[in-house]
């Protein structure tokens, strides 16, 4: 039989059994110190996160504050519109067209702008427009331009707060704009996005009529309802009419187009004034069939611009020296693709305005000025 562990080996099994457990509880407070320590910086953190997260918000309250004072200055001038056909009988019908507008000073005088395609079925008696505050009232007269889809109303009411209009010439592909208007009938509704484009033109807006075409292009949602509101920069400016949207599934997908502003104030005051719009006039004849193989024939290393088939006698392109087989490649600065973008310059400028143009003749680019005329009377709407 094995006799007991001496006592000395005893002492030291007890010894290094304390030792042990003594270094088990350190270790474990130690570890708990940094447990507690991991958790106490995990919690600074998240307030630390918290206040810059409290700093990040107050600065895009302060951007949004802008936006904010912008809807506030703006809706008050945007109405809500709905017209009712007109049968050939000339009953009203129950059907009904809706869009928006805004009301400007032109002339001095309150007027309403909206789109041509809004009220084009309709006649005054059978126009409603709703103010932002519920009121309602009806036009008394009514212009419309057909090539521009541009339309204005006249109200009974004279004393209307107007928006401050702003000029799209300096608009900047990137600056900020919001849409205001009636979506699906939701009026007074806001979006905001930014200039994607401009001079965008041959869209097709299922309305033959609109030949005239240097839209800007912007991302705020547009949808139906929104036609006729304007498009809206960060001082409060009215820059543009929605007009239309690109859409595969009739609702907004982010490529919305409106007129430049200059274009449409330049356009309602001939309607208000003279009843029909000056269009600018050049007084050349252009070839339609212009393509790359006469573009080589011609010099040009690819098809770019127009060619002048024949210049008019005693026309603006005649007294600048414009001939036949000259190429038009830049209008006023900006790139001309082809003929319908050159008669959509043409006809959208301002008349008696000199324009520079660039033309390629004789295998060379020369540069010409030309004084844009008067085209020829066509009668607007009424």
């Amino acid at each position: 039989m094995q006799g007991s562990p001496p006592l000395s080996y005893r002492f030291l099994t007890a010894l290094l059994c304390a030792v042990c457990l003594t270094w088990s509880t350190g270790a474990q407070g130690q570890i708990a110190a940094l447990d507690g320590r991991a958790a106490a910086n995990a919690a600074n953190e998240r307030e630390r996160d918290y206040d810059q997260l409290a700093r990040d918000v107050d600065a895009l309250e302060r951007e949004l504050g802008i936006i904010k004072r912008v809807v506030k200055l703006v809706t008050p001038a945007v109405v809500h519109i709905e017209a009712s056909p007109v049968r050939g009988s000339g009953q009203r019908s129950d059907l009904q067209e809706a869009g928006s507008g805004v009301i400007v000073n032109i002339s001095g005088k309150p007027f309403v702008l909206t789109n041509r395609h809004v009220i084009k079925h309709s006649s005054a008696p059978f126009i409603r427009v709703q103010f932002a505050d519920g009121n309602i009232t009806r036009p008394n007269r009514i212009w419309s331009d057909p090539q521009t889809d541009v339309a204005v109303l006249r109200l009974p009411d004279t004393k209307l707060l107007a928006a401050r209009l702003g000029n799209s010439n300096r608009l900047e592909i990137g600056e900020q704009v919001l849409a205001v208007g009636s979506p699906f009938g939701l009026s007074q509704s806001v979006t905001r996005g930014i200039i994607s484009a401009k001079g965008r033109y041959n869209l097709d807006l299922g309305d033959g009529d609109v030949r005239l075409q240097n839209f800007l292009q912007t991302d705020a949602a547009i949808n139906p309802g929104n036609s006729g509101g304007p498009l809206i920069n960060l001082r409060g400016e009215v820059v543009g009419i929605n007009t239309a949207i690109a859409s595969n599934s009739g609702g907004n997908e982010g490529i919305g187009f409106s007129i430049p502003i200059n274009a449409v104030i330049r356009i309602a005051k001939d309607l208000t004034t003279v009843g029909h719009v000056n269009r600018g006039f050049l007084g050349v004849t252009l070839d339609s069939l212009f393509d790359d193989r006469r573009a080589r024939s011609l010099g040009l290393p690819s098809l770019s611009g127009t060619r002048v088939k024949s210049v008019e006698p005693g026309s603006p392109a005649d007294r600048a020296s414009l001939k036949p087989d000259d190429v038009i490649l830049l209008f006023d600065g900006i790139r001309v693709s082809d003929m319908d973008h050159l008669i959509s310059l043409v006809g959208l400028t301002e008349i008696g305005r000199d324009i520079p143009l660039v033309v390629y003749r004789d295998r060379r680019a020369i540069e010409l000025d030309v004084k844009i005329g008067d085209a020829p009377e066509e009668d607007a709407l009424n």
